[in-house]
C-alpha cells in the first residue's frame, strides 16, 4: 500500500469500517449461499433415500429449510465484533437483533417439527380415538411464549431471568388473557380422558345448529361438517358445560333404532266375526297365533257357564289386537330388522289423533339412506294393509272432506211441504 493511501486511510477510518461492514455482507451471503445450494441439496439427497424424505406431505412444512436460515444471522452475530471503528452500541445492537432473529428461526423450526410429528401421528388408525393437535398447539405456544421472553431479553441485553422473575406480579393478568386457552385445555384433557367425542364421531348440539361428523379436534374449537356440508365450530369447553347426543353408541352397536306410530282411527276398532278370523287365519305371519288365541279364549269362556249367554261377558278377538299380533310377526321376520335387540309393538295412550300403535325396533345397518329405506318399507306395508282387519288410519279433516260432506247433504232428498 502506497504512503499517500495509507495517509488517506488513515485519516478517514470510517472507510475501513465501510469495507469490513461489506466483507461481512459478503461472508453472511456466501454461508447463506453454501448452506442453501450445497449442504441443503446433499442433506435434501440423502433424506430423499428414506421414507420420510420422499414424502412430500411432510417436507411441505420446511424444518431443514427453516434452520438453514439460522446460517446468515450467525455469521453476523459473530463476525460484527471484528469490525473495527464500529461504535460499542452498534455491535451490541447488532448482535442481539441477529440472536433475536436466530431464536425465532429456532422457535418456527421447532414449531414446523411438530406439524410433521402430528402428520406422521394422524396416519395411525388409532389417532382418530387420541387426538394429539391440542397437545401440540400447547406446546407451540410454550415455545413461542420462551422465544418471546429470550428474544426481548436479548434485544434489551439483559438476563431472562430478570424477566422471569417479573412474571410472579403479572401471573394474574396472565390468566385473564389466556382464560380460554386454559380453559380450553381442560376441556381437552376432559374430553380426551373421558373418550367423550372422537374425530369422525355424529354429534348433535341442537343449541349451537350441529349435526354432522366431527372433522377436527384443536384446542379451542371442535369443527362438525353438518349433513348439509356446512361447517359448525363448536368451543371446545361448550362440549363439557352444555349437553349434546353423540350417535357413536348406535354405531358401535350395528342397529338404529326405529321408533315411530301409525294412528288408528278408533272408529274402526271392533271385534272381528267368524268369518273374518277365518280369512285372517290364511295370513301366514297369523295362522299359529289365531289358532292359539281361538283356543286360549274358548278355554276361557268355558268357564263362565249359563254366564256366558251374553256376549259382553266373553271375551273375543279385536281386529286392533290381531292387527298388532300381525305387525310384531312381521317385523320379527322382515331382513332388514335386528333381532337380537329389542322388538316392541304397543299401545300408546289414545289421543284427539286416535290410538297410536308404536313400533319400537332397531335396523340391522346404520346407514342412513339403508334405514330410511327399511323404515319406509316397513310403515308402507302396515299403512295398505289395515284394510285387511278393517282398520284405517286417523287423519285430520282437510277441505276436500269438508266439500265431500256437503255434497252429500245436499244429495240428501227433500221432505216435502205441508
Amino acid at each position: 500500500m502506497t504512503e499517500p493511501l495509507q495517509d488517506f486511510l488513515t485519516a478517514h477510518p470510517w472507510i475501513y469500517t465501510l469495507a469490513a461492514l461489506a466483507m461481512l455482507a459478503i461472508a453472511a451471503i456466501f454461508a447463506n449461499f453454501v448452506v442453501k445450494r450445497i449442504l441443503l441439496r446433499v442433506l435434501n439427497h440423502v433424506l430423499g433415500r428414506t421414507v420420510y424424505g420422499r414424502d412430500k406431505e411432510l417436507r411441505r412444512h420446511g424444518v431443514i429449510e427453516r434452520l438453514a436460515n439460522i446460517m446468515p444471522a450467525f455469521v453476523i452475530a459473530s463476525g460484527i465484533a471484528l469490525v473495527p471503528h464500529l461504535p460499542a452500541a452498534a455491535v451490541t445492537i447488532v448482535r442481539n437483533v441477529a440472536n433475536a432473529f436466530i431464536i425465532v428461526t429456532l422457535a418456527m423450526a421447532l414449531a414446523a417439527a411438530l406439524n410433521v410429528v402430528d402428520t406422521i401421528y394422524h396416519r395411525r388408525p388409532a389417532a382418530r380415538l387420541k387426538p394429539i393437535r391440542s397437545y401440540i398447539q400447547i406446546v407451540k405456544i410454550a415455545i413461542y411464549a420462551i422465544a418471546a421472553i429470550l428474544m426481548i431479553a436479548t434485544l434489551i441485553d439483559r438476563s431472562p431471568l430478570i424477566l422471569l422473575s417479573g412474571l410472579g406480579a403479572m401471573a394474574a393478568v396472565l390468566i385473564l388473557v389466556f382464560q380460554d386457552t386454559l380453559l380450553s385445555l381442560v376441556a381437552g384433557i376432559q374430553i380426551s380422558s373421558t373418550d367423550m367425542v372422537r374425530v369422525g364421531d355424529w354429534i348433535e348440539m341442537p343449541a349451537l345448529d350441529a349435526d354432522g361428523d366431527v372433522v377436527e379436534i384443536a384446542l379451542h374449537t371442535v369443527r362438525v361438517q353438518n349433513w348439509d356440508k356446512t361447517i359448525t365450530t363448536i368451543p371446545i369447553r361448550k362440549l363439557v358445560t352444555e349437553s349434546f347426543k353423540n350417535w357413536r353408541g348406535m354405531q358401535e352397536a350395528g342397529g338404529r333404532r326405529i321408533k315411530r306410530s301409525v294412528n288408528l282411527d278408533q272408529t274402526s276398532i271392533r271385534f272381528l266375526s267368524e268369518e273374518e278370523i277365518g280369512r285372517l287365519s290364511r295370513f301366514r305371519l297369523l295362522e299359529s297365533y289365531l289358532k292359539r288365541k281361538q283356543l286360549e279364549l274358548r278355554e276361557w269362556n268355558s268357564r263362565l257357564g249359563e254366564k256366558g249367554a251374553v256376549t259382553a261377558n266373553t271375551r273375543r278377538i279385536t281386529n286392533v289386537g290381531t292387527f298388532r299380533a300381525y305387525v310384531e310377526a312381521y317385523i320379527r321376520a322382515h331382513p332388514g330388522i335386528h333381532q337380537d335387540m329389542t322388538i316392541l309393538v304397543r299401545q300408546l295412550q289414545p289421543g284427539p289423533e286416535g290410538l297410536p300403535l308404536e313400533i319400537y325396533c332397531f335396523t340391522k345397518t346404520v346407514a342412513w339412506a339403508d334405514y330410511e329405506a327399511i323404515q319406509s318399507d316397513i310403515f308402507d306395508h302396515l299403512i295398505s294393509v289395515l284394510p285387511e282387519f278393517g282398520l284405517s288410519v286417523f287423519q285430520s279433516p282437510s277441505g276436500a272432506d269438508v266439500r265431500s260432506w256437503g255434497m252429500d247433504r245436499t244429495a240428501l232428498p227433500r221432505p216435502a211441504r205441508a
